[in-house]
């Protein structure tokens, strides 16, 4: 079990910074491409058109916000998981376990019902260093604070 002093101050967020400050960022400069388009389009364009071009620029900044969206948060009383499209809270007794192997693609909770959990808000793929230091510091919230045990035993 860690020393109480190693473990991160509660609650923490793990996010991968980079690779969200690059979504979001080219979700911007497409937004704003798209909207220059259509200010400067010459005037066969149709206020259908500037609207459609507008519209579709907000569907783009739209998908890469959500895909910059994971975020794994641990608190005293658990640990949230924000995937692309989904949220789940965890007590801490239903983790057990904290993986981050080579080439995948983030870490993966193992639960005490025997299943596991995609947690994308650690990703070693822009910054690799960083997301094995995360996911040790998850570990070692995990140690600290789980008593989960597998399911069947």
């Amino acid at each position: 079990m860690p020393a109480p002093d190693d473990l991160p101050d509660l609650p923490v967020t793990f996010r991968p910074a980079r690779t969200r400050a690059v979504l979001l960022t080219i979700g911007t400069v497409m937004l704003a491409v798209f909207v220059t388009i259509a200010v400067a389009m010459p005037a066969p364009w149709s206020l259908t058109d500037r609207s459609t071009m507008i519209t579709t620029g907000l569907l783009i900044f739209a998908l890469l916000a959500m895909l910059a969206r994971p975020k794994v948060v641990a608190a005293r009383d658990g640990v949230t998981v924000v995937n692309v499209v989904t949220r789940r809270r965890l007590a801490w007794p239903q983790v057990l376990g904290v993986n981050l192997r080579p080439g995948d693609p983030w870490v993966y909770l193992d639960l005490a019902d025997g299943t596991t959990l995609a947690a994308m808000g650690i990703q070693p793929g822009m910054a690799r260093r960083q997301a094995v230091r995360d996911a040790g510091r998850l570990r070692a919230l995990t140690e600290a604070y789980g008593t989960g045990t597998p399911a069947g035993r």
